[in-house]
């Protein structure tokens, strides 16, 4: 399960980068900050 959310976070980051990369920079950061709380060295929603 821990390395699921790990994939998932790297992929709601990379999401968000390139959302703010697209000048979308509100979506672009809430991608991020959910992405580094769902990670396993964040706070898990799941736990």
């Amino acid at each position: 399960m821990g390395f699921l959310l790990w994939i998932l976070a790297v992929i709601l980051v990379v999401s968000g980068i390139v959302a703010i990369v697209r000048k979308e920079y509100t979506w672009g950061l809430v991608l991020v900050v959910v992405g580094l709380l769902v990670g396993p060295g964040g706070v898990s929603i799941f736990t």
